[in-house]
């Protein structure tokens, strides 16, 4: 069932570890495919270099397993809180990437210094509150997700595909699961980015809205001249 998808949701879990997105295994890519409303993540606890696209788990956005023997991963509940909020997101990836990390463990958004950051993100990646005692230990990834929805109540998750969970790590996503890698990718390269610029310059300021407009939007949007089309 859905195995080209799945395939492409193995493949996007693979390359975590080629790009230096994880250690052990710490981190995981998830796909919605929109014609079935189903979700491939990968299972929970697997080595990236031993996953195989027969390993990917489906399950409906209620967490039903609707194929697979193992267990989905067990950030599964917080993909699922996302891909129930955000009707056109495809792909969700969470790594704890060293630098994106440092931030969410800082309890610090990401400022826009540059235009790299300003190419893929609209402004500065926000990081959430930290989750309180009784939302841990109650239903610990469920609100995790939902931390990450109250933070979007007033931004707009297509022009800001990625969030900083306080203590925890990053989330990004895209249309597709390929699409929230490359999303993860920048996402800790303009965070390394941006710890050296505080250590050189403590009090750098970020760039202005017509800069960071400029580069947002002539690769996102109706009138992007980006690329080829």
């Amino acid at each position: 069932m859905l195995e080209s998808f799945k395939e492409k949701v193995c493949r996007a879990n693979q390359e975590l570890a080629g790009n230096g997105l994880v250690t052990l295994t710490f981190g995981n890519v998830s796909g919605r495919d929109f014609n079935t409303d189903l979700v491939a993540i990968k299972p929970s606890g697997i080595a990236y270099d031993d996953l195989e696209p027969s390993d990917i788990v489906l399950v409906d956005l209620e967490g039903n397993t609707v194929e697979g023997e193992l267990r989905p991963s067990s950030d599964t509940p917080t993909h699922l809180v996302l891909y129930r909020a955000f009707p056109s997101v495809g792909g969700i990836t969470h790594t704890h990437s060293t630098h994106a990390t440092i931030f969410a463990q800082a309890m610090r958004g990401i400022p826009c210094f540059g235009t790299t950051h300003a190419d893929y993100f609209r402004g500065e990646i926000p990081v959430t509150r930290p989750l309180e005692r009784d939302e841990v230990e109650s239903d610990y990834e469920a609100n995790t997700g939902e931390v990450i929805v109250e933070t979007f109540a007033d931004l707009d998750p297509s022009r800001m595909p990625g969030v900083l969970v306080a203590g925890h790590g990053p989330f990004t996503w895209g249309t597709s699961a390929s699409e929230s890698l490359r999303n993860s990718i920048a996402l800790e390269e303009v965070a390394r980015t941006a710890f050296g610029v505080l250590q050189l310059a403590k009090d750098a300021h970020p760039i202005p809205d017509y800069l960071l407009d400029k580069h947002f939007f002539r690769k996102h949007g109706p009138d992007a001249y980006y690329g080829q089309r």
